[in-house]
């Protein structure tokens, strides 16, 4: 472990500053390094986050891809429901410049638009399912933007969160974190001349409730039916949560 914080790494108000700060810089390269360190897997786990979240509804769906990044499950989202209305929503611009030219280049329709993951621009029971790809790990009030998405989600409507895991299993956690504190810090030497851009996953990682936790995180928040599903033996998550049917948000 390094001795001292990650520098993208903050709490409370300078949290966010920083974590756009990083983003900011890793837009250019962020898709393929995806791909690079995951081996191409983070496509699979995002088609599957984006089946959870549609999973029985059908019709004119109203989608929000909260930390949308450049977009990927905005676009998976456009593909698997032909009707919906897709928003994407970031507050790191240069993310959604690439979102942007990727949806020109597609002919695609999804909107995006900067937004707060804290102070969502949106009115109550806007969207019959939220997603978010690895972006509930980076808020600084994991609380607060929970409540957030259960605000803006219809009745019946779902959240569907995917994001890093920790393994239950010692073998599978000690690997994975070898493997995150060796890699990582690689692949943000070799890319952005900075090991710390990508060794902030880890750091990240370590107050990070993960799985359970934020399963339990989204029963305070006014979920029900929350629940978790892990990939990789663990060291990815989809945690899944409802709206309340028949209630207002």
């Amino acid at each position: 472990m390094r001795p001292v914080p990650n520098k993208y790494l903050s709490e409370g108000e300078e949290r966010a500053p920083k974590v756009r700060e990083m983003f900011s810089l890793l837009s250019g390269r962020y898709d393929l390094i995806n791909d690079l360190m995951s081996a191409g897997l983070h496509r699979k786990w995002k088609r599957e986050t984006v089946k959870l979240a549609l999973e029985g509804k059908t019709g004119r769906l109203r989608i929000l891809d909260l930390c949308c990044g450049t977009g990927d499950l905005a676009f998976l989202a456009e593909r698997a429901a032909p009707e919906a209305a897709v928003t994407g929503a970031d507050f790191t611009f240069p993310m959604l410049r690439i979102a942007r030219k990727r949806r020109a280049a597609a002919h695609g329709r999804s909107r995006f638009s900067q937004g707060d993951a804290l102070r969502l621009p949106f009115r109550s029971g806007s969207f019959d399912a939220v997603t978010v790809g690895y972006g509930l790990r980076n808020v600084a009030d994991l609380r607060r933007a929970l409540s957030e998405m259960r605000r803006v989600l219809a009745p019946g409507g779902r959240l569907v969160v995917l994001d890093f895991g920790k393994p239950a299993n010692p073998v599978a956690a000690w690997l994975y974190q070898g493997f995150l504190h060796t890699v990582m810090p690689v692949m943000g030497y070799l890319f952005h001349g900075d090991p710390e851009t990508y060794l902030y996953i880890p750091e990240s990682l370590r107050e990070f409730p993960a799985q359970k936790g934020v399963e339990e995180l989204m029963r305070e928040a006014g979920f029900v039916h929350a629940r978790y599903q892990n990939r990789l033996l663990g060291t990815m998550g989809l945690n899944v949560g409802e709206a309340p049917p028949g209630n207002g948000p």
